[in-house]
């Protein structure tokens, strides 16, 4: 082990580990997206009770479920920290909770009734989430001294691998539900996580493993002097939540409406879950665009700090979610509306998630105390699920036991985007706060 570390250290080239984690990741996440991607069709058209009859749930009922679930696998992320930094280390944590997730597709596959979607998801919930602060650290284990400046080259592929991962799924699995059933729809994601844990294992020799650090981070955190800037980053991610509150709704009531609208185009009908597709795909042109336009071009004129970035992307999001607000008011009234209005509102929502998430991601890495940035990134992510916690509750919450609700559909929207406002301006006025702090600190050093 030491021996092959001292090799890597050495290294001028990209670790020989690399591949092995970016196919795995490619592979995990076409199991990730293209599960998730049908997982309200599912359970408002497919799902069955024991006797063999439907037994689907009413669309805010799997709204508040879908999110329920996405803020689990959110959740996971402080266990996933804690197996890897306490007890396994990062590699036999991926390995093991990797195993888990594949229980949890295999769940799906032979059991359409709720039991079996609540054992597969709570599953996947346990493996997608507790390896999830594993492998992009894992990465950066793999690099030493000598080559560490090829590793923003890796985390390109790497993220790049994610996005494809994504586009793919969501195009095929819907494809699958819709003319193969529900079983061959979950089989698919399924045998994908299976291929990405034998790709990840075969990487074994090659990579480099941290043991685990035990109790050096209660040690760390015992320190006054880290808590100043995990304090701001909590404020940060306590409104950065309300964003991934709706940003995650692409998954849930984007999809309900988009079943709802005129999708052929030409001589194809595009299925409901596919047009998620857009997003991924997006991020890919969208990612670039942004780092060698964008960004300079805004330079010139305004100071382009993180944060300004963050509150530009939070107001792009409001922006975003009125527009399905707005096809919901037609919808409501008879109109038919094609899913050609829905692009609009992707393309905001994408360019929103390049501002607010990737830059957010950045900001902690720079801002977190070093010997806290795992338990930073456990954070953030907590923050994504604290915003699919209040949407899953909302959703629950407006039903009234008659079967009506207390928000229309149109006024469902605007209720998130009423709220994504109220946030963007109280994200802008925090940034002049902290940006004032900064400079009155700067200026006594």
């Amino acid at each position: 082990m030491s021996l092959y570390k001292n090799q890597q250290d050495t290294s001028i080239g990209i670790p020989p580990g690399i591949p092995y984690i970016v196919g795995n990741e490619a592979a995990e996440r076409f199991s990730y997206y293209g599960m998730r991607a049908i997982l309200v069709i599912f359970m408002t058209q497919h799902l069955m009770n024991a006797s063999g009859q439907r037994d689907v749930m009413t669309e805010q009922e799997a709204q508040g479920y879908f999110h329920l679930f996405v803020a689990s696998v959110y959740l996971m992320p402080v266990f996933g920290a804690l197996l890897a930094d306490f007890f396994w280390g990062k590699y036999r944590t991926i390995i093991l909770l990797s195993m888990v997730y594949c229980l949890g597709h295999l769940s799906l596959v032979v059991d359409d009734t709720r039991l079996g979607l609540a054992l597969g998801l709570g599953l996947i919930a346990i493996g997608a989430g507790g390896i999830k602060p594993c492998v992009s650290a894992h990465v950066g284990d793999q690099f030493g001294s000598h080559n560490l400046h090829l590793l923003g080259k890796v985390f390109g592929w790497f993220y790049f691998a994610i996005n494809l991962g994504a586009f793919l799924a969501i195009l095929v699995v819907p494809w699958l539900l819709e003319h193969a059933g529900a079983s061959a729809a979950f089989a698919a994601p399924g045998l994908l996580m299976l291929l990405a844990t034998w790709v990840f294992w075969s990487g074994r020799r090659r990579f480099v493993k941290i043991p685990p650090s035990g109790m050096r981070l209660i040690k760390d955190l015992s320190e006054r002097s880290v808590w100043p800037a995990l304090s701001k980053l909590a404020l940060i991610y306590t409104l950065v939540a309300v964003f991934w509150a709706l940003f995650e709704q692409i998954g849930s009531s984007w999809v309900l409406q988009a079943e709802k609208m005129g999708r052929r185009i030409g001589n194809v009908e595009l299925l409901p879950s596919q047009i998620q597709a857009l997003n991924p795909l997006f991020i890919m042109l969208l990612t670039p665009c942004f780092s060698y336009g964008v960004y300079p071009f805004l330079s010139r004129y305004i100071s382009l700090t993180a944060l300004t970035k963050i509150a530009m992307g939070l107001l792009l999001t409001v922006v975003a979610f009125a527009i399905p607000a707005i096809i919901q008011m037609q919808l409501d009234q008879g109109v038919q509306v094609h899913i050609v209005w829905q692009l609009p509102a992707y393309l905001l929502m994408t360019a929103a998630e390049v501002m607010v998430s990737i830059t957010c991601l950045e900001y902690s890495y720079t801002e977190a105390p070093k010997s806290t940035k795992s338990l930073v990134m456990a954070a953030y992510f907590f923050s994504i699920s604290l915003g699919n916690l209040f949407t899953s509750a909302i959703n629950f919450l407006i039903q009234n036991a008659d079967g009506s609700l207390k928000l229309s559909r149109a006024d469902y929207f605007w209720f998130f985007t009423g709220l994504m406002l109220a946030t963007a301006l109280l994200f802008m006025l925090l940034t002049r706060m902290l940006e004032k702090k900064d400079l009155a600190r700067t200026a006594l050093r």
